[in-house]
């Protein structure tokens, strides 16, 4: 301190310390006065609307949520042994290669087996898809049947995939006096109508097992009359009373070396490289190469695409699809990712749990034709919802389930301070529906990877809920571009309808007037 200040304070003895201990005192309470006066003018003229936002936008500071692993040094086990051992960034690039070409090998070396095969005359079986027939639908035949023909002494062999039994017609058809809807196609028994499923036929028939699928050989008829109904192999025939020009039977084909469907094996393929992948990596952006084993894995196996009418082999069309639908899939994939699964798999050390949660859920999405298949909802459009038995209870289950899984989400956005910023976002997509609705011409089409385009944003949280969230809708995501492509959103009635009946009004038919004249 300068002696110039030392000389203004009073000398010992004096009152002056006193004084000036009051002075400051009373400056300081006075100062403290107006901080509280100006705090208080500024809660006076804030808005309800502007306190109403300080309540949403959450505490300060804001909670982030991450996940406390449980038995951390043992889910960090493989990853830290990785990293000790393959230390760097491009030694661990270079593995994954490796490990990346491994499984596309093994992969390639199943698939072989659904290449062209022949029985012992040399005929190639025909490739079927669980929907095809010999009497196609969307008067496929012609005038009085001329382009199904023959009708009999024809024989030929083909191949089924496996889990046909489950595949139902979903529009009405008229079989006799009664309009079949929500189950297998299959008219007959040990002889069936020619606008029957084959494969569900071959299964009702017992020639293979609706696990593996398989081989068989189909046999024209011709004209056949009084198909009856009996509930075999867990599949329940259709009767019909009358006579039909188009009948058929399956039996077995000993010649024909017909390889079991492979997507059993498949999936422990992909299962056992995606966890591989996920327990072993710490990088979030380990999502790619799961996110295009998944694709592949519904492309080729669980859920492939239809392939053209009657094939020798299906490869080609599956080959086909997959390169077309990939690359866009993988645009929305970088966008996913850098929006949603990179915010939620950074810096998680619950490897394990990961695996389990995250993977599990990916994987349960993406087998979604499996896993959902007891739902009974089809189409989320009014009209079927109309038709399915069941089908208006199980959506407002589900829309409760998703308005209570919605609310956990709102309140950990609400901790992170991130809640109205997502509730921005689904505004503008609330906005974008609404404006869809009222568009004249065209109905509003909610398919699979829609709905998970809409709810991933709201999965990009640490928390183990989420995971699991995330995982589901990014597989539902994958079946549906690999299974049926980026389908509109907008559809005519036309498209909705597909080969379904008009559902008009039948004409009247008055009785007729006749007149004599002299």
């Amino acid at each position: 301190m300068a002696r110039g200040a030392e000389n203004t304070y009073p000398a010992d003895g004096d009152d002056g310390g006193t004084d000036v201990d009051e002075e400051a005192q009373l400056l300081q309470r006075e100062e403290l006065e107006v901080v509280d006066n100006i705090a208080a003018r500024a809660d006076f003229k804030r808005s309800p609307v502007s306190s109403f936002l300080d309540r949403i936008r959450g505490p300060r500071p804001p909670r982030i949520q991450t996940i406390q692993p449980s038995f951390p040094s043992a889910q960090k086990l493989l990853a830290t042994w990785l990293n000790q051992h393959v230390p760097g960034r491009h030694q661990q690039a270079i593995l994954l290669v490796v490990v990346f070409k491994l499984w596309l090998i093994m992969f390639i070396i199943i698939l072989s087996g659904q290449r062209p095969i022949k029985d012992e005359n040399g005929v190639t079986a025909i490739n079927l898809d669980c929907v095809d027939t010999l009497w196609r639908s969307k008067n496929g035949c012609g005038i009085d049947g001329i382009d199904c023909r023959p009708f009999n002494n024809v024989s030929f062999p083909f191949r089924c995939p496996a889990k046909c039994a489950s595949v139902k017609v979903l529009n009405p058809r008229a079989v006799g006096h009664q309009d079949v809807n929500y189950r297998p196609l299959v008219i007959g028994d040990e002889t069936y109508r020619g606008d029957s499923f084959i494969c569900g036929s071959a299964i009702h028939a017992g020639v293979f097992s609706d696990v593996s699928g398989g081989c068989g050989r189909v046999t024209l008829l011709g004209s056949h009359d009084n198909f009856s109904s009996v509930e075999k192999h867990g599949i329940e025939s259709i009767p019909f009373d009358s006579y039909f020009p188009l009948a058929f039977t399956v039996t077995p084909n000993p010649s024909l070396h017909c390889p079991s469907d492979p997507r059993q094996v498949l999936l422990f393929l992909d299962i056992f490289f995606t966890g591989l992948l996920s327990i072993f990596s710490t990088s979030p952006s380990i999502f790619f190469p799961i996110f295009i084993i998944v694709f592949a894995h519904v492309s080729f196996a669980s859920d492939p695409p239809s392939a053209s009418y009657r094939n020798t082999t299906v490869l080609p069309d599956h080959i086909s699809m997959f390169a077309k639908r990939l690359l866009p899939a993988l645009f929305c994939a970088v966008v996913i990712y850098r929006t949603t699964v990179k915010r939620t798999l950074r810096g998680l050390t619950a490897h394990a749990e990961k695996t389990a949660l995250w993977l599990g859920g990916f994987f349960f999405g993406a087998l979604s034709n499996y896993t959902f298949d007891w739902i009974p909802i089809q189409r989320l459009t009014a009209h079927d919802l109309e038709q399915q038995p069941g089908a208006k209870v199980a959506l407002a289950i589900i829309l409760f389930v998703l308005a209570a899984i919605i609310a956990g989400q709102v309140y950990y956005y609400w901790l992170e301070a991130r809640l109205l910023r997502y509730l921005a976002l689904y505004g503008l997509f609330t906005t974008g529906i609404l404006v869809c609705l009222v568009i004249p011409g065209v109905s509003l089409r909610i398919h699979h990877y829609v709905i998970a385009l809409l709810l991933l944003p709201g999965t990009s949280l640490q928390t183990r809920p989420s995971l699991v969230y995330q995982g589901l809708l990014l597989g539902l995501f994958v079946n549906g571009i690999a299974r049926w492509d980026f389908d509109s959103v907008l559809q005519t009635t036309a498209d909705l309808r597909e080969d379904g009946k008009f559902d008009s009004v039948l004409p009247e038919l008055l009785e007729p007037s006749i007149s004599r004249t002299a």
